[in-house]
């Protein structure tokens, strides 16, 4: 099966450009494809962004479905039911940060992120520099803002691609532009390394991690992104590739490229708007 034909017959909801697979054998087979085309060299790098994309739907189904895991672990390949099972984890620690999805669409702005090699390279720098591994600083990076897709603020006023506080920036930012995605990273692992990062231990970084954001649930998350990607560079690929999918009591909506919105508003106000 190609990656054209790995949709499967559901619908996809509220602007999602690849459709949801309607039961766990039809979710197997698609994950199976999109993430052996993202671990193959061979894949061209077009192919690479829809096998990312094609994955994250997948994840976002699956989310829903704790109920289809077990069928679809045993549809999929030996060698990706870990990949799988990190991933589906890592959602899921992060969908139960909140509890109650809100009624409205934020006011962001969406953007491509910077290209990958050039993130890469920032991440390796900041690495070379701080000590914190780059799949590390790529996690934070993904989880936080979709490497650097979400322009705008948090609910908590942090700012910028890596997501800070005004006042820790201040003090670890390095003088840099926190809106400046090499700044914003190189800020991130100054500020990890100084929060136990450094010590090059596993419960140095958790506990670094915990201070980037105050709950284990995003430790765990941020943590299950950075083996995938020590594991396998070829998924940061296919992390980079992930769209912004936004968590509302009326679904799952796409927010695409080109998306702006100085003023937040109602979910079925922005649907309304959108072709089904």
């Amino acid at each position: 099966m190609t990656l054209a034909g790995c949709g499967g017959a559901g619908p996809p909801p509220h602007g999602l450009g690849v459709a949801r697979a309607s039961d766990p054998r039809a979710l197997a087979r698609q994950l199976t494809v999109a993430e052996t085309a993202l671990r193959d060299p061979a894949t061209p790098p077009e192919l690479v962004s829809v096998a990312g994309r094609t994955a994250q739907v997948a994840y976002l189904a699956l989310l829903d479905r704790p109920d289809w895991d077990a069928a679809v672990l045993g549809g999929v390949p030996a060698p990706l039911q870990a990949v799988v099972r990190r991933n589906t984890a890592a959602g899921r620690e992060l969908r139960a940060m909140t509890s109650r999805p809100p009624t409205t669409i934020p006011a962001w702005r969406i953007v491509e992120p910077l290209p990958a090699p050039q993130l890469r390279a920032y991440y390796a720098e900041a690495q070379r520099r701080f000590g914190v591994p780059w799949s590390v600083l790529a996690a934070v990076h993904l989880v936080e803002t979709r490497m650097g897709r979400i322009v705008g603020l948090s609910t908590a006023g942090a700012q910028g691609p890596m997501q800070f506080i005004a006042g820790t920036w201040t003090r670890y930012g390095l003088g840099g532009d926190v809106w400046n995605s090499r700044d914003a990273i190189l800020g991130a692992a100054n500020y990890l390394a100084a929060t136990g990062a450094a010590e090059g231990t596993d419960t140095g970084l958790d506990n670094a991690l915990f201070s980037y954001n105050n709950d284990s649930r995003y430790v765990q998350a941020v943590r299950d992104y950075a083996a995938l990607m020590q594991a396998d560079e070829r998924a940061f690929l296919g992390f980079h590739a992930w769209q912004v999918y936004y968590r509302t009591q009326s679904g799952m909506v796409l927010l695409p490229t080109g998306y702006e919105s100085s003023r937040t508003m109602p979910v079925q106000q922005w649907l309304a708007r959108q072709p089904r």
